[in-house]
């Protein structure tokens, strides 16, 4: 058989047995990559080992393990009850707070993965203690992010404009490119917080959590602050000094080890190794697919379908259900913008500069997938009680439900 189609027909089996089984498919998305690529392709396994998102473990694990250290040593909850505090018990509030804090974070430099990086332990840890979806949190974490991230100052917004000028194409850096993303994410954010619990939220119920006390100064050690300037430092070095997120991250959280030596073997313990495997197996198979073809085959099965008059749509959807096994700025965007001359002389009337919008929006809004880093990280930081399978399944047919969402709105408006 046609390796694309064994390939293909492999991912959407580990899709389908992550709908019903608990088994981590990260695993099984492994084996797969290995038994085709190897044995139906003929690849080297140092190939199919090269597909290892090498760049995107080192991220999880950075990022988590600096967490599971601060939450170990009790400085995120003294954070999350503070953050409570200023809410005033205002749970409903919470989730759009996460939101502004995500797009202002995205458009001031560090993009969304970065913004994501830095807000989503935080959010989660917040959620969980205020009883607030796992599911919504990381929807509006993932919806702010991806709204500032079109943003002339953030690498996307600058790899977007890059791309359409290096094609011959100009366009507007706010009105065609930012604005129009900034558009599609709010009304993703407002649209899943009434869908999704966000009105249940504003009505009292006898389960609520009472507002949290405020933490006292009397309850903050030198291990507590010198935690809050290592996520400063974070900060920081992510924004003003474009360091890598993970490397910084596990540095940082080295360092933190040294001043709690005790609670090291608790730090690692608290690392969510499921899920950083799951997104790291799955994107693994990706890379296989990518290799054999399959995802070219289903890029061709939908290109079948287009004009131009549904061409916005059409690509939209197409770079849609690519960005969510893969990275939408790193790939998609890379991949797709360059072609647009070519396709808009094969179809006369069709507009470059809508076209290339298209794809900047339905290349982002399913960034929820718990494949793509943003959902990645999201899930990587869901609290302990959470169902990580559940929310790795409901993220995934949340995400590619929004490729149709995305394609909707730049056949209309496109």
């Amino acid at each position: 058989m046609n390796p694309a189609w064994i390939s293909l027909a492999a991912l959407f089996t580990v899709i389908l047995i992550s709908s019903f089984s608990r088994t981590n498919v990260g695993v099984l998305a492994l084996g797969f990559a290995w038994l085709i690529g190897h044995y139906v392709s003929g690849m080297p396994v140092s190939r199919i080992a090269a597909g290892f998102p090498a760049g995107l473990f080192l991220l999880l694990l950075g990022v988590t393990v600096l967490f599971s250290s601060v939450k170990v040593n009790g400085t995120l909850d003294r954070l999350a009850a503070a953050a409570i505090g200023l809410v005033r018990g205002h749970r409903a509030l919470v989730p759009f707070i996460f939101f502004l804090l995500a797009a202002v974070f995205s458009a001031i430099g560090p993009g969304n993965i970065g913004a994501t990086a830095l807000l989503a332990p935080l959010a989660m840890e917040i959620a969980g203690r205020m009883k607030i979806s796992a599911f919504l949190t990381t929807v509006m974490v993932v919806a702010g992010a991806n709204a500032g991230t079109f943003s002339p100052f953030a690498s996307t917004g600058l790899i977007a404009g890059g791309l359409a000028a290096k094609s011959g194409i100009e366009m507007n850096p706010w009105s065609q490119i930012f604005f129009p993303n900034i558009l599609a994410q709010g009304f993703i954010a407002f649209s899943s917080y009434m869908i999704f619990g966000g009105v249940r939220l504003w009505r009292p119920h006898p389960h609520d959590p009472a507002p949290a006390p405020a933490v006292s100064q009397a309850n903050w050690t030198w291990t507590h602050w010198l935690s809050v300037g290592a996520i400063g430092a974070l900060v920081l070095g992510v924004t003003y000094f474009k360091t890598d997120v993970g490397f910084l991250a596990l540095i940082l959280a080295a360092l933190l080890s040294f001043m709690s030596p005790g609670e090291h073997r608790k730090t690692i313990a608290g690392v969510p190794w499921d899920a950083i495997v799951m997104v790291c197996g799955v994107s693994t198979l990706v890379s296989v697919l990518e290799a054999t073809g399959g995802m070219q085959l289903f890029t061709e099965l939908l290109a079948k379908i287009s004009n131009a008059s549904n061409v916005t749509g059409v690509i939209a959807f197409v770079a849609g259900i690519l960005s969510v096994f893969s990275s939408s700025s790193g790939v998609v965007l890379p991949a797709f913008i360059p072609t647009v001359p070519g396709l808009a002389a094969l179809l006369p009337g069709a507009d470059s500069a809508a076209i290339i919008s298209s794809i900047n929006v339905g290349s982002h809004v399913v960034d929820v997938s718990p494949l793509s880093t943003l959902g990645a990280l999201c899930l990587a930081s869901a609290g302990a009680h959470e169902d990580k399978n559940k929310l790795f399944r409901n993220l995934m047919i949340y995400g590619l439900s929004l490729s149709l969402f995305g394609a909707g709105v730049c056949y209309l408006f496109f």
